[in-house]
């Protein structure tokens, strides 16, 4: 798999049937490793050991409903109090960000109500923190660790 700009973690693999599997610390399974699923471990990992956010604050890739539409978010991270403080949405690689990334997340922050959204691909990472009040999010140098 392809080196990302995240710091440098171990990772559990398996292989089977031609196909190889990560290990999710989140999910306790292994999952097909697919681009995607590579930035997706990455950033979990630097969320639990950079950040330090509790994995049990951790929720990945569930169903929410966006505008009577099934959509699946990546990484949601709540507060202790059930609230949401962090939506990440994580693109392969070979995917670049640009504004329908964004409007993406933005569009599940209308469910989720988030505090902060982070955007990445692996090699580049976005982080923005909302501003309710005026409608709008701003941008971060980096996420804030968890306290």
């Amino acid at each position: 798999m392809q080196e990302l700009n995240f710091p440098k973690f171990s990772f559990r693999f398996k292989s089977n049937e031609n196909k190889v599997s990560i290990f999710d610390s989140i999910r306790k399974k292994f999952v097909v490793l697919q681009p995607e699923e590579w930035v997706r471990q990455h950033c979990v990992q630097y969320l639990t050991d950079v950040k330090k956010y509790p994995k049990s604050l951790i929720n990945i890739e569930k169903e929410l409903i966006v505008n009577s539409l099934k959509k699946r978010y990546d990484i949601v991270v709540f507060n202790s109090d059930g609230s949401i403080r962090l939506i990440v949405e994580c693109k392969a690689p070979s995917v670049a960000i640009n504004q329908k990334t964004f409007d993406q997340i933005a569009q599940y922050n209308l469910v989720l109500n988030a505090s902060y959204l982070m955007v990445t691909n692996g090699l580049n990472h976005y982080y923005c923190q909302m501003d309710f009040k005026n409608e709008r999010y701003n941008f971060l140098k980096e996420i804030p660790e968890y306290s």
